[in-house]
């Protein structure tokens, strides 16, 4: 029997690994592991990367630091299931990191995730790849990217997926990518409303807050609000209004609300169908701050239409606003004034707001939060600004006409009285040292509102606005700026409140304001300086100050000049004669020339003007006399000085003194308080400084006024006054002279003499026995302007000047004719009059 041979098993083939479990503890063995060709083991790599990067951002940043994206981003498109799956889903979780999200951009992985995003696709994927794109969708660049690459209509086809992660992902990357106003557009033309609308009755309310946030972003787009009118959107937030249980989601929902409110149409609807009834009524009853705070920010966004505004006075929302305002919190003060503010271009609203509101405004003026303070003055401007049933705003005339005196505008029971009965002068000049420029700006506003009624205007200056105005008038704000300047201008028609803004030292800072740039600002600062320059004293300091020279520069410009800057420059040179007649060579019939006047000849450009005091400490020359005028005595200009400084500021206008009436002597003018007044004005003109200097008393001036009072002004017509001053002129300068004897009259010679003797180039007129051209001419309108002919003086060259005067011709039937202009000769044949144009008067003004 044969021995049983045992069958020896047959090996394995050779090209067959024998199956191995490896446990790696280090994540960088299981990086090297993506490069496998195994599927099993790709599927297990990227599982345990997902773990481990799931346990910290370090984590992640270790990845990365190996280089697993690298790879992964390979395996995005891989054939297999599962290793496609588990790679997406590594991705989704290392995304929240910021180094990662820069690597995924370089990689351009969104199209592989957009593609990933297919019906066909796991629910798994379609979790991780909008987790993946949500995270990256905060920077703008991938927002593009997604956009261009189609990605938004499988985001939104998304919202409708059974699984609730895939919406919420899905919804947080379209709540994203329509903060662009590129995607708003677009989401409204793929059909967003419905999906988003049917995610508002979602069990999970974090996506019913993220379709809610997502409704508040699109709907500021008109498109939008008619879509969500049409697919019954509104009804659908107002039922979560009207549920208390999803109160969390109120605050929200108002937002959708009040973009809608800002379309007129929408809002009809709502109207309408009582839902806007339904909304201001929950507003009332809500205590919410945030609820408060949005709804009042809804209204003021929706209140910058005017028929929105009508809807919403008729329904009555001021009652609501005004509720606000009792609120413990600063926001919602904040956001129910400047709700008011938006409501005030309502008329019928600014009155309910008006007589209600103004006192809680004024309360919060006290406020120490300076938001609520700029919000409430900034509510108060609008208050008292541009309303007929309220207030005035100050337009061109009114000023001119409060200005001028005019009596004050009648306007019953308004908001300025309620401003004023509720104490708010005090606290709006508080408000002038606020913090913020918004408040300091719309405080000057309000006060200069309430300046129309004298009362105000009265109390207001009491309490120092001009002083209170120098700070706002430093300020580098423009719009500061200009109301400041604004209000010097209206409160400047008073001379008391131009005496403080002076003394404040406000001048300089106002003058300053002629060189901005901002037309408002550089038209108000004319404005003011024209006002300002209403009396002497202030108007020599603008001077001073440089305010002529700025303002002729300007005048100079077509672009800068305004019709303020050349009435700013008039005023000041009429207010300012001496120096009138030094750079325009022209004095007309209404500017009287006063003591203290000097003629120092034509001033060069950009030559500065000296006073008289200046001009008599210098030492003695060959050049031209200066001549000055003082027709009072030392006694009299002493007791000048204890004037009260208003009453002369106010009288010192060329233009406001009245002329005295023909046959009175003129001591016994009524005029005489006015013309101390103006002596008084012509000392400090003199010496800004306000020292006791004095020009020396004109004697011989005071005897040609009083002889010139008694002899000439009891003559019947003013032509027989023009011609007996003529000649009474004529002799007391050396007589006529004839004009072949010209040459030979040598009144240079004289007056140097008279300069030698006071060791002075200052010399008054009256020492003056032979004088030319423009001495006689200067004699003859001092005389005149003091016995009440009306005359100008007008410089020419070589020496000359002459007067024209206007005189009406009578004719044989007895018809008044108009008034003829004559030159009045005083050199050749005294008394002649030469009438303008003629050749006799060319040849009068020249050699």
């Amino acid at each position: 029997m044969g021995k049983k041979v045992k069958k020896e098993a047959e090996p394995p083939p050779k090209d067959v690994f024998d199956p191995l479990l490896i446990e790696s503890k280090t994540p960088a063995t299981v990086v090297l592991m993506l490069s496998s060709p195994e599927n099993e083991v790709l599927a297990k790599a990227c599982d345990a990367l997902y773990k481990f990067a799931s346990k910290g951002d370090e984590n992640k940043v270790t990845l990365l630091g190996l280089g697993a994206l690298e790879q992964l981003y390979k395996l995005l498109s891989h054939e297999d299931p599962l290793v496609r799956r588990n790679a997406v889903m590594v991705f989704g979780i290392m995304a929240s990191n910021h180094d990662v999200k820069k690597l995924l951009r370089e990689l351009d992985v969104t199209n592989s995730l957009i593609s990933h995003l297919a019906p066909e696709e796991d629910v798994v994927i379609h979790e991780f790849a909008t987790l993946c794109l949500a995270y990256m969708a905060v920077e703008y660049t991938t927002k593009v990217k997604i956009f261009e690459q189609g990605g938004l209509e499988p985001l939104i086809r998304l919202l409708g997926s059974l699984d609730p992660d895939v919406k919420k992902n899905s919804l947080e990357c379209i709540y994203l990518l329509v903060q662009d106003f590129q995607n708003r557009a677009a989401v409204c033309e793929l059909n967003i409303i419905p999906p988003l609308l049917g995610l508002l009755e979602s069990e999970y309310p974090v996506i019913q807050l993220l379709a809610l946030q997502t409704l508040e972003v699109i709907s500021k787009e008109r498109e939008t609000r008619i879509l969500l009118g049409e697919n019954k959107g509104l009804d659908c937030l107002l039922k979560i209004l009207e549920n208390n249980e999803l109160s969390d989601l109120h605050v929200e929902t108002l937002a959708v609300l009040g973009n809608c409110l800002e379309d007129v149409h929408i809002l009809q609807q709502i109207q309408l169908t009582g839902g806007l009834k339904k909304l201001l009524s929950f507003l009332e009853v809500s205590t919410v701050p945030d609820i408060q705070k949005n709804a009042a920010k809804a209204i003021t966004k929706a209140a910058y239409h005017s028929e929105i505004r009508k809807i919403l006075h008729w329904e009555e929302v001021e009652k609501f606003l005004l509720s606000l305002l009792d609120t413990n919190n600063d926001e919602v003060k904040v956001a129910a004034s400047q709700a008011i503010s938006a409501m005030c271009d309502n008329i019928d609203s600014k009155c309910v707001l008006g007589f209600q509101g103004i006192p809680q405004l004024v309360q919060l003026l006290s406020s120490d939060n300076e938001e609520v303070k700029e919000a409430a003055v900034t509510a108060l401007t609008n208050l008292t600004t541009a309303s007929p049933r309220n207030t005035r705003t100050w337009s061109h005339n009114h000023l001119f006409q409060h200005c001028l005196g005019a009596a004050p505008f009648s306007h019953g029971y308004n908001v300025i009285c309620i401003v004023a009965e509720a104490e708010g002068i005090e606290p709006l000049m508080n408000t002038l040292n606020a913090q913020r420029d918004g408040a300091i700006s719309n405080a000057i506003a309000v006060l200069t509102n309430l300046s129309l009624q004298e009362p105000s205007r009265v109390n207001i200056q009491s309490q120092g606005i001009m002083s209170a105005l120098v700070g706002p008038l430093r300020s580098t704000n423009s719009q500061v700026q200009s109301r400041a300047a604004f209000a010097v201008a209206a409160f400047g028609c008073d001379a008391d409140a131009r005496t403080e803004l002076r003394n404040a030292g406000g001048l300089g800072p106002l003058v300053e304001l002629l060189h901005s740039k901002n037309e408002e600002v550089r038209r108000n600062a004319c404005w003011a300086v024209m006002v300002c320059g209403s009396d002497e004293l202030t108007a020599v300091e603008l001077c001073r100050l440089g305010a002529l020279d700025i303002l002729e520069e300007i005048n100079q410009s077509t672009k800068r000049k305004n019709k303020f800057s050349e009435a700013a420059l008039e005023k000041l040179l009429d207010n300012n004669l001496s120096q009138k007649y030094s750079r325009m060579g022209y004095l007309s019939s209404s500017n009287i020339i006063t003591n203290g006047f000097y003629d120092c000849g034509q001033i060069k450009h950009g030559e500065k003007f000296l006073s008289l005091e200046e001009l008599s400490k210098q030492e003695l020359t060959d050049r031209r006399a200066i001549i000055f005028i003082n027709a009072k005595p030392q006694e009299s200009v002493i007791v000048e000085n204890v004037q009260d400084e208003s009453s002369s500021a106010s009288g010192a206008s060329s233009k406001e003194k009245a002329r005295k009436g023909k046959g009175k002597k003129e001591e016994e003018k009524p005029k005489e308080v006015t013309e101390v007044a103006v002596t008084h004005t012509v000392q400090e003109e003199i010496n800004p400084e306000n020292s006791h200097w004095l020009p020396p008393p004109d004697f011989i001036l005071m005897d040609y006024i009083n002889d010139a009072s008694k002899t000439i002004l009891p003559l019947t017509s003013t032509r027989e006054q023009v011609v007996a001053l003529a000649q009474f002129v004529a002799d007391k300068m050396g007589g006529s002279v004839g004009r072949e004897q010209l040459h030979n009259f040598f009144w240079e010679l004289d007056l140097s003499k008279i300069e030698f003797e006071l060791k002075s180039n200052v010399v008054p007129i009256g020492k003056i026995k032979r004088g030319t051209f423009y001495h006689r001419a200067l004699l003859f309108k001092v005389i005149a302007d003091r016995i009440g002919i009306g005359c100008s003086l007008v410089r020419g060259k070589y020496n000359r000047a002459w007067n024209e005067v206007k005189l009406v011709e009578h004719s044989p039937k007895g018809l008044l004719l108009p008034p003829q202009e004559y030159i009045v000769d005083l050199m050749f044949e005294p008394g002649s009059l030469l009438k303008q144009g003629s050749a006799k008067a060319d040849q009068y003004k020249r050699i």
